[in-house]
């Protein structure tokens, strides 16, 4: 790519100030595909400089101009649609299919979904004769995961737009590259300069100082509970917003009346999806304890089916672990389940068979897990299932809302009132009833460690303004 060691700042690919390359590993071989710069603090002052330069006359474009942009910019998503495809396969492992189908897929519909929001969005509202106005909160710093790359970065930077602020985007050095993709079809759309900037780097030298910055109005963060916590201590001395999307656990409660075969089947599925690398995924699976081995079973009977390997193979469902960093947390994590005594089902420690390059992690399911094991608490962030037997409905729900997080949550049966009852009961900001399809209009964000603010569609553009009341307006 040629802007690939430049950073989109003011409306053009500038250099950084101070080299510093940073190579960009595909985790399907272990070898370098790319390069990137990494930026710091005099990059980062460049960035915020050029966006709050912006903000007073892009606040003030008119609602449809900014609709118009925002389609433009999505038809010109849809153009390079299999190239961004092709990119986040080689950056984060993801197989082809998939990125395809459900990487880019997400983003594509998170941009559509937002669009058809804002165009009906009311920006003001009058309550006697004080006028109440939404308006944009100002310079936005955003950081987003590898993980769901084009979800993340769609979900802050289209409601960011809509709503009128200016930007600067740290993505993840990890998978950086789709990013710089956007980058440019952003800048084909006609952005105007300094509204959208990019700076590419790590968390301590570019996140860090976005989130510290004075001229920063807002942070948006996706990424672990750890570095949401960095990011937040940072923005405090500034008092400004900071919205986070963080860490999961998510618990799949099987309801005894489920019809056990294709709910565990279903959860693997919900747990396996992007080899595990998602922030609500169901981990937790949580099945009525007379039913635990057959469960076990056949929940192993699906792990066997997820065919690992090279992403670019047909019938590929699991590619690798997106780094080798990853890769060890994984295994830790499986060999503490072993040594804390949960039944191993299937899968392991090690590398699938025939695998010997990459940062492969077999499907792992473990039953008998019990409250308090590492494997029960800690997130893995890889293809690893934890089964928990329970021996009420009340105690599912006890041992569900267990957990310092509170992203998703899973309910599963026949008796859609006794599920409609369960997911009330979760502390959890989004529940997933028996496997629904994906509501792209439907709120996203967590419940305690798992953060705060809300994305997707109209939910996100609310967090992306500032509300002002003029009293006395229509005196």
């Amino acid at each position: 790519m040629p802007n690939n060691l430049k950073f989109y700042i003011d409306g053009a690919w500038v250099d950084p100030v101070v080299p510093n390359v940073i190579p960009v590993i595909n985790p399907a071989t272990e070898e370098v595909f790319a390069e990137i710069s990494g930026g710091g603090a005099a990059d980062v002052d460049k960035a915020v400089a050029a966006a709050k330069a912006a903000f007073p006359g892009f606040s003030r474009v008119s609602h449809r101009d900014r609709l118009e942009l925002l389609r433009r910019i999505l038809a010109i998503y849809n153009r390079r649609y299999d190239e961004i495809a092709a990119v986040v396969t080689q950056e984060m492992g993801a197989p082809l299919g998939f990125s395809r189908d459900a990487q880019i897929f997400v983003g594509q519909g998170h941009f559509q979904a937002l669009i058809d929001v804002f165009e009906h969005f009311a920006f003001h509202e009058t309550r006697g004769t004080t006028r109440v106005v939404k308006e944009p909160i100002g310079v936005c710093g955003l950081i987003t995961p590898w993980n769901w790359p084009l979800n993340q970065i769609v979900c802050k930077v289209a409601p960011a737009l809509a709503a009128g602020c200016t930007m600067v985007l740290k993505p993840s050095e990890i998978a950086p590259m789709n990013a710089l993709i956007f980058a440019e079809i952003l800048a084909e759309a006609g952005v105007p300069k300094g509204v959208f900037n990019l700076v590419n780097g790590t968390g301590p030298e570019v996140g860090q100082k976005l989130a510290e910055h004075r001229d920063v109005d807002m942070m948006s963060f996706t990424g672990s509970t750890r570095a949401g916590i960095i990011v937040a201590k940072a923005a405090a001395d500034t008092v400004k917003r900071v919205c986070q999307e963080l860490g999961g656990k998510s618990a799949n409660i099987l309801l005894p009346d489920a019809e056990l075969d294709r709910a565990v089947r279903q959860g693997i599925g919900a747990c396996f999806i992007n080899s595990g690398q998602s922030c609500d995924a169901a981990t937790r699976m949580l099945v009525p304890r007379a039913r635990h081995d057959e469960a076990m079973a056949i929940a192993a009977d699906e792990a066997g089916k997820q065919v690992t390997g090279d992403p670019l193979a047909a019938g590929t469902v699991l590619g690798p672990l997106v780094s080798q960093m990853q890769w060890d947390k994984v295994q830790r994590l499986i060999k503490s389940g072993i040594d804390e005594g949960a039944t191993l089902a299937c899968g392991g420690l090690g590398k699938p068979e025939g695998l010997n390059a990459g940062y492969y992690a077999k499907p792992t399911v473990f039953g008998n897990v019990t409250p308090g094991m590492t494997i029960e608490r800690e997130e893995i962030f890889g293809p690893v299932l934890s089964i928990i037997p329970y021996d009420s409905v009340d105690q599912a729900i006890e041992i569900a809302n267990d957990t310092v997080y509170g992203l998703a949550a899973y309910v599963q049966g026949e008796d859609m009132a006794w599920v409609r009852d369960v997911a009330v009961r979760l502390r959890a900001g989004s529940i997933y009833c028996n496997g629904p399809d994906i509501d792209f209009t439907a709120p996203f964000g967590g419940y305690k460690q798992s953060g705060n603010g809300r994305e997707y569609a109209d939910f996100a553009l609310n967090d992306f303004m500032e509300i002002k009341g003029i009293v006395g307006y229509g005196n």
